[in-house]
């Protein structure tokens, strides 16, 4: 029986060590906590929509064109949403300390602004990527050319989806609700729903499951914003003076987030040249990766941009300091989910993919490539925490750097592994990619802190 007063709980003892320390320590905790129990649902949810995709197609050509189209989509729509956690949520804590009344005028005409954005967008990744295909320049086999020629009238609708979806989740992450990371598995529920109802293995299950799953998620937000009266209608004016402040980090963070975000372009036209299955081997290890990487990438950005954006200028280096101490636990944390990673790969392949016409062939393949994209992990989970401190200090240029030098590596990456490796010489390249910007925002923002 526990001694009366002493509490053995030992996140209850954790919690209260962090908060002696220092009280970032703990509102960063508790953040971090919600967004990945959040995230955990949300991915459990993730992992059975994989089943249920590898159960019905294992690695057809079906999923090489949606994989192919849904990725070249997602490239503005994941530098969109980087852009606007960099630029808005750090603006949007301030303006909610400092002029409260002045964010429903600029929500209104950033609504409008991404709305207008998004149809642009679709209308020109329609025209560009149905030329590419009819022209075959875009490397695909001819049967999984034509089914991706048939999933892009629908596809290009998650654009305006998407970048509707990323500022109303910035909005909801700039106040510290985390709900938003919750919402992330409504489109998943839509596309397993989608491939289980529908025995014809054809392309179209994946694609409307997506896009309907892509509206139901902006409703949930919008619904949830509307709630707290947090929502306004789209306007098309530019007379907010928070523009100035968010377009002084949008520009330089744009190119930067291009630059890093472009590497999953360049993995997807190396794939393509290594045969049919190439693009689906390497989305179904990818997606195993991105349920890690994405755990510790929502986890970390959700719970500490808010609490080193609410900080003042870090002039005696504290925020620093406790931004450097986190970094060194996630790299930690890291390593331990690097070996085990390795360990069970096999078993997680199996236990998610192995059915139907996903074959114990295809799991040896695709464990295979797992293992190879594991290494980033120590490098990626550290970065993150030092990715929030530059970005809560308004340090753009730094992020800019960070994308060219993650381009650079990713390409060197491929040009020297994959003719030794082929598959799994690109999952390894992606190790340059993270080591660089690790390295570089450790050296550069410590050298900072001693000037």
């Amino acid at each position: 029986m526990a001694a009366q007063g002493v509490d053995v709980n030992p996140l209850n003892a954790l919690g209260a060590r962090f908060r002696v320390a220092d009280p970032q320590h703990a509102a960063i905790f508790r953040g971090m906590l919600t967004v990945v129990l959040f995230t955990l649902l949300g991915k459990m949810m993730s992992a059975a929509k994989e089943m249920a995709v590898a159960w019905r197609y294992g690695l057809a050509a079906e999923v090489d064109a949606y994989g192919f189209i849904y990725n070249l989509l997602s490239w503005p729509i994941g530098i969109w949403t980087s852009v606007l956690t960099a630029a808005l949520v750090p603006l949007a804590a301030r303006m909610r300390t400092l002029e409260p009344g002045a964010i429903p005028r600029f929500r209104a005409e950033l609504f409008g602004f991404a709305l207008l954005a998004g149809l642009v967008l679709a209308v020109l990744a329609w025209l560009g990527m149905h030329a590419m295909l009819v022209t075959g320049k875009s490397g695909l086999p001819p049967q999984s050319a034509q089914l991706a020629l048939a999933a892009l009238p629908g596809l290009v609708l998650l654009l305006p989806l998407g970048l509707l979806i990323a500022l109303q989740s910035a909005w909801m992450l700039s106040a510290s609700r985390h709900v938003n990371t919750l919402l992330d598995c409504v489109p998943t529920i839509f596309i397993a729903a989608a491939v289980l109802a529908f025995a014809n293995p054809g392309i179209g299950p994946l694609v409307w499951g997506t896009v309907v799953g892509g509206a139901f998620h902006l409703l949930a937000l919008l619904v949830a914003t509307a709630r707290r009266n947090e929502v306004e209608a789209p306007a098309f004016t530019r007379a907010a003076p928070e523009w100035r402040p968010f377009w002084q980090g949008f520009g330089i963070m744009l190119a930067g987030q291009a630059l890093m975000s472009f590497t999953v372009i360049i993995d997807q036209f190396y794939a393509v040249r290594l045969g049919t299955g190439s693009v689906a081997t390497l989305g179904y290890a990818n997606r195993v990766l991105s349920l890690i990487l994405s755990l510790a990438a929502i986890a970390v950005s959700r719970a500490t941009l808010p609490v080193f954006s609410r900080s003042k200028a870090d002039r005696d280096g504290s925020v620093y300091g406790v931004a450097a101490h986190w970094a060194r636990l996630m790299f930690m944390a890291g390593i331990a989910a690097m070996l085990a990673g390795y360990v069970l790969a096999p078993a997680i392949i199996r236990l998610l993919f192995e059915r139907g016409q996903f074959s114990a062939d295809d799991t040896r393949i695709v464990a295979e490539v797992l293992r190879y994209g594991l290494p980033q992990l120590p490098f990626y989970f550290s970065s993150m925490v030092l990715v929030s401190y530059a970005l809560s200090q308004r340090r753009y240029g730094l992020i800019f750097w960070s994308g060219i030098l993650g381009c650079i590596g990713k390409v060197a990456g491929n040009i020297a592994l994959v003719p030794l490796l082929g598959i799994n010489g690109i999952a390894l390249a992606t190790m340059f990619v993270y080591g660089l910007n690790a390295s570089f925002f450790w050296l550069v923002l410590r050298a900072g802190r001693r000037q």
